[in-house]
């Protein structure tokens, strides 16, 4: 992975180092082969702070023949696969993924086997240690152990079924069945924390207070050591497997100085505020697209190879602010990872840089505003078109764990052929990153308020629901030419004043708008995020294919449709049929 020169990582911001001693020791045991497998990776720079150190630990089922390269595959594959995932992936995402696809291989190659009895079969259970959390993936009776302070505590649970006094049988392992079930952990770690990862030969045989007496006193550098006494005495103690034993003390954990962070955020000092024809590095400012309190964007052309791009510089106002400098490094490391035809692309400077920006390319169009403002009755197969294309957008961004947070008609580009491109990341909230402790409260705008999902304001965890929403207000704007719930949105403060707002159904204000496309809209804009549809792609396919249960929903009487509005028009005739009575009765 390329970094630009002299910019700062988003993976190590606030970061600093995390350190482990490790040892390790494997052996057959009494048996002829070692049917376990052990691993331990420990990558350096940003992949350390971005995916974190791993230790896997697998125990081949010995009644099924392939148990060996079951073991060996699903150790070298997680520890391959797990580093190669996307870095906005959070941990347990990556985890999850990689076992996955690990499972289904081995489980097709063992019923790739006429007879089906060389199965592809191994428990399976993994450490990583990312920023100051430990996660961990476990399938089987292998078994992951915390030793903190004079107490050993067993941190997974043996997916076994005891058949008789001295044997049992596995219920759950790695090849077993085509669905997974993965049981998955997130722990605080502190400085000083030993793991131990064991298989069954150790501690079916050790007691739990034998196996904490070797780590009592357990010194720096000792640790091969201490893994190989633990496994000898196993065997002095009767153990007739294969015996494998791994252990990893955090030596430190990741900094919370904001000395150090800050020191890595102001590498580069700000720009100035550029005009037309000014150059830096070596590009050429045309003109100025965008400003705010917040940044400001030009429209440049590189001297050396004419080509164009936009330029992003962060503004003076927050020159002293490390909150607001990590998040404008963010957005820049965010952009260069979303790959899409419907993404503004981040490109790569060529050139060192001399001061803090970001370039992408430039997009000859207009805004999704100005779009709706010079065509305000569009046909609904033209909008449904680039709302696809929207949809298609903001997947991309879910599809790295991602959410935009800030989707509105102004960060929407429309080229001239029609194409859209999703603009600004600033708003971005990064799984992967979030897991990454830092000193610093970190700076994630507010989306805009007629835009967001309620979830945004009333402060509970958005959701790829929460993009959907902003996506459905969107729409409906676009179809109509009116916000939905009359633009109140923006000040709906309270949970009560969102169930206080109405829905207008689209196609009181746009008569060509079929009822089934209302249908999707009025689900994409549900309060309650559970009520919306699924992702973008399937509000986007309704919005394109009818939907029956809308049809239906449209042909049932008002009162089942609408009971409040039947019973207000009900209490108003009711009401006047009583003034009228009253007038008569006294004239």
């Amino acid at each position: 992975m390329t970094e630009n020169p002299g910019t700062p990582s988003p993976s190590h911001l606030g970061c600093g180092k995390l350190a482990l001693d490790l040892g390790q020791y494997s052996d057959a045991g009494r048996k002829p082969d070692n049917e376990d497998a052990i691993g331990i990776r420990l990558p350096e720079g940003v992949l350390l702070g971005s995916k974190g150190a791993a230790a896997v630990i697998a125990d081949g089922i010995s009644a099924a023949e392939a148990g060996k390269e079951a073991s060996q595959t699903a150790v070298t594959g997680f520890l391959t696969d797990y580093f190669s995932t996307p870095e906005t992936w959070s941990a347990r995402k990556s985890g999850g993924q990689v076992l996955t696809s690990l499972n289904r291989w081995l489980y097709n190659r063992g019923r790739s086997y006429a007879d089906s009895t060389r199965g592809y079969l191994t428990t399976f259970s993994a450490l990583v240690l990312k920023s100051r959390q430990a996660h961990i993936f476990h399938v089987g009776d292998s078994r992951i152990y915390r030793y903190r302070g004079g107490e050993l505590l067993q941190l997974t649970t043996d997916h076994s079924m005891p058949v008789s006094e001295n044997h049992a049988y596995l219920t759950r392992a790695l090849g077993m069945d085509v669905h997974l079930e993965v049981d998955y952990r997130c722990e605080p770690v502190e400085q000083g924390d030993l793991y131990v990862l064991t298989t069954d030969g150790i501690h079916d045989t050790l007691p739990t207070a034998d196996l904490a007496a070797f780590l009592e006193d357990a010194g720096a550098g000792e640790l091969e050591s201490i893994c190989q006494r633990i496994a000898h005495a196993a065997l002095a103690a009767g153990s007739t497997d294969n015996i494998s034993c791994q252990l990893l003390r955090v030596e430190t954990l990741p900094t919370a100085d904001i000395d150090d962070v800050v020191s890595q955020l102001t590498e580069l000092h700000f720009p100035p505020l550029l005009e037309p024809d000014m150059i830096l590095d070596g590009y050429r400012v045309i003109r100025e697209l965008h400003a705010s309190t917040r940044s400001q964007v030009y429209h440049v052309e590189d001297v050396e190879s004419g080509e164009q791009f936009c330029m992003k510089t962060p503004s003076v106002n927050f020159e002293d602010d490390p909150a607001y400098i990590e998040r404008f490094v963010m957005e820049s490391w965010i952009g260069s990872r979303i790959h899409s035809p419907y993404v503004v692309r981040v490109v790569e400077p060529p050139r060192a840089k001399s001061c803090l920006y970001y370039l992408t390319e430039y997009v000859a169009g207009i805004t999704l505003s100005r779009w709706m403002l010079e065509n305000p009755r569009p046909q609904v197969e033209e909008a449904v078109y680039l709302i696809e294309q929207i949809a298609k957008g903001v997947r991309a961004f879910h599809r790295r764990e991602t959410l935009h947070q800030d989707l509105k008609p102004d960060n929407i580009l429309i080229d001239r052929h029609g194409h859209i491109k999703l603009v600004d990341f600033g708003a971005c909230h990064v799984a992967g990153i979030s897991e990454i402790s830092t000193p610093l409260q970190r700076d994630i705008p507010l989306g805009t308020a007629n835009y967001s999902a309620p979830e945004h304001t009333l402060g509970a965890r958005p959701g790829y629901q929460s993009d959907q929403f902003s996506l459905a207000v969107i729409s409906y704007e676009m179809l109509t030419g009116k916000q939905p719930f009359g633009g109140k949105l923006e000040n709906c403060k309270s949970r009560r004043a969102y169930l206080a707002t109405r829905y207008t159904e689209s196609y009181r204000y746009n008569p060509h708008i079929p009822h089934w496309v209302d249908g999707a809209l009025r689900k994409g804009l549900r309060f309650e995020p559970e009520r919306r549809h699924g992702d973008v792609m399937e509000f986007a396919h309704e919005l394109k294919h009818p939907n029956p249960r809308y049809l239906e929903y449209d042909r049932r009487p008002l009162l089942q449709r609408d009971p409040l509005r039947v019973w207000k028009a009900l209490c108003g005739a009711l009401l006047l049929a009583q003034l009228a009575s009253l007038y008569f009765l006294f004239r």
